[in-house]
């Protein structure tokens, strides 16, 4: 079942996911909560600063049939996965990088960055990665919105250490799957736009990866070079923002649940153990 589900944003979660300008572009979807509307919205948007599994719990507990988590932290979401279930609530998080359609795609026919990655990760030596930002950027969150960028792609990192963190940015170290090294790196500046790039490389090519942020008027753009030369994969002119909302879309007529929370604890583990060290 389908149809037109009313949305409830707070400002802060209006300026984090770009929630106007999104739901302009599916309008026969969402629409906002008229004023004096009775009871709670069918979709309730959450910024995804310190604190948002408290509010999308409170959610869920209103009776809300979906929550959009715009950016998420990371935090321990363990109770409101159980609540969310226990509920039938869809929870879709709507992550800077990591939500965009080429990193990990909705369609089995179409290739994306995930599947060149880990098709190539066995036979990789090296993976760098470099995460930009503006001056202003906090580099501890920088470093989660980077490492869920990474997760999506590349599976389960291990022996991962932060190397270096200052005001600038930061660098941290580990291992791929199959014991290849890994450099992360985050820079704050002006220079260059904000966006992450990731490349992997092989004995004969590599896959290189180009993520703009969503409100970028640019598309991703992944690219797998082996012997045959170099392959474009698909371009797909869709913001992590839209992909996240239809995604939500998909779910609420379906009355069946994503399983973002499930991928957003082992992010939120490696995060804990990096802040340990």
């Amino acid at each position: 079942m389908s149809g037109h589900y009313t949305v409830l944003a707070t400002p802060a979660a209006q300026a984090a996911g770009a929630v106007a300008q999104t739901l302009a572009s599916l309008p026969a979807t969402f629409g906002p909560t008229a004023e004096g509307q009775p009871g709670p919205p069918d979709v309730l948007v959450v910024a995804g600063g310190p604190g948002w599994t408290a509010e999308a719990l409170s959610a869920v507990a209103a009776g809300v049939r979906g929550v959009l988590v715009a950016n998420p932290v990371p935090e321990d979401a363990t109770e409101l996965a159980g609540a969310a279930d226990a509920a039938g609530t869809a929870v879709v998080l709507d992550l800077r990088w990591a939500s965009n359609p080429a990193l990990v795609g909705e369609s089995t026919d179409v290739a994306d960055a995930r599947d060149a990655v880990r098709s190539a990760v066995g036979t990789a030596s090296l993976l760098d990665s470099v995460a930009t930002a503006a001056p202003a950027t906090d580099p501890q969150r920088l470093l989660g919105e980077h490492l869920a960028a990474l997760l999506a792609v590349t599976g389960p990192l291990d022996g991962v250490v932060v190397l270096r963190s200052d005001a600038t940015g930061y660098t941290v170290g580990g291992r791929l799957a199959n014991g290849a090294p890994f450099t992360a790196q985050g820079v704050l500046t002006a220079a260059r736009p904000a966006g992450v790039d990731i490349r992997l490389y092989t004995a004969d090519g590599g896959v290189a990866v180009q993520v703009p942020d969503p409100d970028a008027a640019r598309p991703a753009e992944v690219r797998i070079t082996g012997a045959h030369g170099e392959l474009l994969l698909p371009t797909l002119y869709e913001s992590a923002h839209r992909f996240a909302w239809r995604r939500l879309k998909d779910h609420l007529g379906a009355s069946t649940q994503p399983d973002d929370l499930a991928g957003f604890a082992r992010l939120t583990d490696l995060y804990a153990t990096l802040a340990a060290t």
